[in-house]
């Protein structure tokens, strides 16, 4: 008696570990770049998962004190739902502003 409740438990046990431990694989830079001047930036890079993200930025109105930076770029990830997300933005003197199929819509 004492042994079959023992493999009971054991088995619970070997269950909850084996579908409570996360699964986490590595994930390597598979392209980077990068082009940095004094008045724009642009990068990018790409990762084995399929997560990748472009982005630029400019100055405007340089040499004054409204001078501001704008920004756009892209990203899109494969989620643990196994959907690919794609967000492309903006950001200046508006804000940050997202776009996506799935994010909320104003």
């Amino acid at each position: 008696m004492k042994l079959s409740i023992l493999r009971a438990f054991v088995v619970l046990l070997v269950a909850h570990t084996v579908t409570a431990a996360p699964v986490e694989k590595l994930v390597e830079i598979v392209r980077q770049d990068a082009d940095v001047v004094p008045e724009s930036y642009e990068f990018g890079f790409e990762t084995s998962d399929g997560t990748q993200h472009e982005e630029e930025g400019q100055l405007k109105i340089v040499g004054t004190d409204s001078e501001a930076i704008t920004v756009k770029g892209s990203y899109k990830y494969v989620g643990d739902d196994g959907v690919t997300y794609n967000v492309s933005y903006t950001a200046d003197e508006h804000g940050f502003q997202p776009l996506g199929d799935h994010l909320p819509k104003a």
